[in-house]
C-alpha cells in the first residue's frame, strides 16, 4: 500500500469523535458544571466594577489542588463577566498569564500589555515604566482590567517578596488614583505564600475562593457533558463514564482530578478509534489508566512552559535515572549527560553555572527534588531525582516539547 493510500484510509476511517476539542485543558465550556458558586463568588468580589469602578483594587485568591477547575473557572469568569459589563457599556479586559511562561515580573507586565494590545516604546523600559504605560493607556481609554496569575506561588518563588509587593501594593502610595487594574492569584496551596512577608501575605488571605477535589458524582456530570460535546451520540458507555468517576473521585480514594477524568475519557476514545470500535467501553478505559500517568499530568504544565534549555536537562536527568536504575544521580552526572545530549541533537550547551540555575528552577517548580550528598561520597553535590512516572511515558512528553520548540525557534 503506497503512503496516499496510507493517509487516505486513516483519514476516512470512521471515529467515535465528534471533536476532541473539549476534553482538553484549554477548552472553555459554556457551562462549569459545580463551580457555579465560585463564580458567584468572583462575581460579588468584582462587583465594584459595575457600581463603582475605580474604586478600589481588588485581589484574590483562587485555591485548589490540581484539576479542581481553578483556571477555567477563572477564564470563563473573565470572558463573560466582561462581556455582561461590555453591554452596560464598561470596558473591563480579562488577562490570563501563567507564571510558568512569565517568571519575572518584567515578563508579566510586558505580557499584560501585550494581551491588552498596548503598544510601549521600542526602547529598554524598566517594569515600572511598562506598568506606569500600563496605567496611563487604561485612563486614557478610560478602561479597567482584572489580571489573572496562574501558579502565582512559582512566581513568588522565583522572583521573590519585592515583586509581589510590586503587585499587589501597586496603590497604597496613590490613594487618589482611579484604581484601574484587579487581580485574582491562582495557587493550589496558600501555605506556599508563607516565603512573603506578613503584611504582604496577610493582605492576600482577605479574600479567597476555595475550590474542593471533585466527588464521584460531580466529575460524573462534568464528564457527561463534556462527552455529550467531544463524541457522537452513544459511542460512549454509561459504565466506561461512571468507571472513570468512581477511580477519580474524591469521596472514593481518587484525587478528585477532572483534569486527569478529562485526559482518561479522551484517551480511551483514541484506543477505541485505534483498534475501530464503534464504542468506548470499560476495557477502553481501563487499558488507558495503565498508560496514562496521574503525576505527570499533575505536573504537565509546568513542563509545557519550561525553557529549552530546562527542558533538556530534565530529559537529560531521566535519561540518566532510566540507564543507572538509580533513584537520585549527582549534579555532575546530569551536567554530562545534558551536554552530550546537546551535541546529539545540535543545541549549545550551557555554560555550570546556567545548568545549575536550570536545574534549581526545576526544583523550584516542583518538577525534580533535590538534596545534598551524606556519607560515603568523596565531597559534596547536588543529587537529583524524580518521584513520579513512568519515566518512559515522561520521557515521550520531553522529546515532544523539545522537537516543538526547536521548531518554534528554527
Amino acid at each position: 500500500m503506497s503512503a496516499w493510500d496510507v493517509i487516505r484510509e486513516e483519514l476516512e476511517k470512521k471515529s467515535v469523535f465528534r471533536g476532541k476539542e473539549s476534553l482538553t485543558p484549554e477548552f472553555l465550556p459554556e457551562k462549569l458544571p459545580h463551580r457555579e458558586e465560585q463564580l458567584r463568588e468572583l462575581v460579588a468580589m468584582f462587583k465594584h466594577l459595575a457600581i463603582s469602578p475605580g474604586s478600589f483594587s481588588q485581589k484574590v485568591l483562587l485555591v485548589g489542588s490540581v484539576g479542581t477547575g481553578k483556571t477555567v473557572t477563572a477564564r470563563i469568569f473573565g470572558r463573560d463577566f466582561t462581556r455582561v459589563l461590555l453591554r452596560h457599556g464598561l470596558s473591563v479586559k480579562y488577562v490570563h498569564i501563567n507564571c510558568h511562561r512569565n517568571r519575572q515580573l518584567y515578563n508579566i507586565v510586558l505580557d499584560i500589555a501585550r494581551q491588552m494590545n498596548i503598544p510601549l516604546p521600542n526602547r529598554g523600559l524598566s517594569a515600572w515604566e511598562m506598568y506606569l504605560a500600563i496605567l496611563n493607556h487604561l485612563d486614557e481609554a478610560n478602561s479597567y482590567a482584572i489580571v489573572a496569575l496562574d501558579e502565582f506561588d512559582y512566581f513568588a518563588r522565583i522572583s521573590g517578596k519585592d515583586a509581589v509587593y510590586f503587585l499587589v501594593r501597586t496603590y497604597d502610595e496613590y490613594a487618589d488614583m482611579i484604581k484601574r487594574i484587579n487581580f485574582i492569584f491562582i495557587t493550589r496551596d496558600p501555605s506556599n505564600l508563607s516565603l512573603l512577608d506578613s503584611a504582604t501575605e496577610s493582605y492576600l488571605l482577605r479574600h479567597i475562593i476555595k475550590l474542593s477535589p471533585y466527588t464521584s458524582r460531580e466529575l460524573l456530570d462534568i464528564l457527561k457533558y463534556r462527552a455529550g460535546q467531544a463524541f457522537y451520540e452513544g459511542v460512549v458507555e454509561e459504565d466506561a463514564i461512571k468507571y472513570i468517576a468512581e477511580l477519580e473521585g474524591y469521596d472514593r480514594g481518587g484525587r478528585g482530578n477532572a483534569r486527569f477524568a478529562l485526559e482518561l475519557l479522551m484517551l480511551a476514545g483514541e484506543i477505541a478509534d485505534k483498534e475501530g470500535s464503534p464504542k468506548v467501553s470499560v476495557e477502553h478505559v481501563r487499558k488507558a489508566v495503565t498508560t496514562l500517568s496521574p503525576d505527570i499530568i499533575n505536573v504537565s504544565d509546568a513542563i509545557y512552559y519550561l525553557p529549552l534549555h530546562e527542558l533538556l536537562l530534565l530529559w537529560a536527568i531521566v535519561r540518566l535515572l532510566k540507564r543507572t536504575k538509580m533513584s537520585y544521580v549527582s549534579m555532575g552526572d546530569a551536567e554530562a549527560e545534558y551536554i552530550t545530549l546537546c551535541e546529539s541533537i545540535g543545541e549549545q550547551p550551557r555554560r555550570h553555572t546556567q545548568v545549575y540555575e536550570y536545574a534549581m528552577n526545576l526544583k523550584r517548580a516542583s518538577i525534580i527534588d533535590t538534596k545534598t550528598s551524606g556519607k560515603g561520597q568523596r565531597g559534596r553535590t547536588t543529587l537529583l531525582s524524580i518521584k513520579y512516572g513512568p519515566l518512559d511515558a515522561l520521557e515521550k512528553l520531553i522529546e515532544d516539547l523539545v522537537a516543538k520548540k526547536r521548531g518554534e525557534l528554527s
